[in-house]
């Protein structure tokens, strides 16, 4: 069965969409099936895609409000080798009009329960904020994955997140937890950052991937192109630290698995 994981933070610049794009397209490259979907209605993730979110015929406002077949709305022409349910600004509608309709909150989870076994991996990209989409994204994921920039009001971000994981553990998905924690932007030369990034590994452990995805003009720079990192130049430090993350995964999602087994 697939792993589905939220891409998620409450605070937005740290580096979200840019992790769920280059994470989606990382994990492709290494022969897995993953699907990327974009639950933010600035529908970055969809145009990082390399998909015009002005002219896809189909969003994820009709798989989650018309409950339109997810292969009808999928999109498998990427340029990172991955599916994608895109977004748009439907997908503010959709926020409003899931207020209105039944079993709000588990819409995506029911939406993508057929196909959850033909992908390896499935991302959702969350907006930048706790509404009801990244409710559903929590509430159809096994874990959430954080990206974070190490500053001192990231730190407090992280602990309402944390908060809002546990809450919705409790209420809708009791298996979801932190699936890790990730440094973006990081910076070795500034001294908070290191502060913070030590003050991380002391809370949460092992949930701090040992990966760090350092300050770079060419992760900034590949979205206006519509490609991932790796396809825009696979020799740059931001590129190479993705790729990296992805093996991160892989060795943690096997080692879960070992362990699953031998108890």
């Amino acid at each position: 069965m697939g792993k589905v994981i939220s891409v998620a933070n409450q605070k937005g610049g740290v580096g979200k969409t840019t992790t769920a794009v280059n994470l989606a397209a990382s994990l492709a490259a290494t022969k897995r099936k993953v699907l990327l979907i974009d639950l933010d209605p600035q529908g970055n993730a969809t145009m990082g895609s390399g998909v015009d979110k002005y002219e896809v015929p189909k969003s994820a406002y009709e798989l989650l409000i018309d409950e339109e077949p997810f292969n009808d709305v999928v999109v498998t022409e990427t340029t990172g080798g991955y599916d994608l349910i895109a977004a748009n600004a439907d997908v503010t509608a959709a926020e409003i009009k899931l207020m209105e309709v039944f079993s709000r909150e588990t819409r995506l989870r029911n939406a993508l329960h057929p196909v959850r076994d033909s992908y390896d991996f499935i991302f959702i990209d969350c907006p930048p904020s706790l509404n009801l989409l990244t409710v559903n994204a929590m509430a159809a994921s096994d874990s959430v994955l954080v990206p974070m920039q190490c500053e001192y009001f990231a730190l407090e971000g992280l602990t309402a997140l944390v908060d809002t994981v546990s809450k919705i553990s409790a209420a809708v998905n009791p298996g979801l937890h932190v699936e890790g924690i990730l440094r973006t932007m990081y910076d070795p030369r500034n001294r908070l950052s290191c502060d913070v990034s030590e003050q991380l590994k002391q809370h949460f452990g092992d949930k701090v991937y040992r990966t760090v995805i350092p300050r770079n003009i060419r992760l900034a720079e590949a979205p206006s192109f519509g490609t991932p990192s790796m396809y825009y130049d696979k020799n740059s430090t931001g590129a190479k630290s993705y790729l990296a993350l992805a093996g991160e995964i892989l060795r943690r999602a096997e080692l879960s698995g070992a362990n699953s087994e031998s108890a």
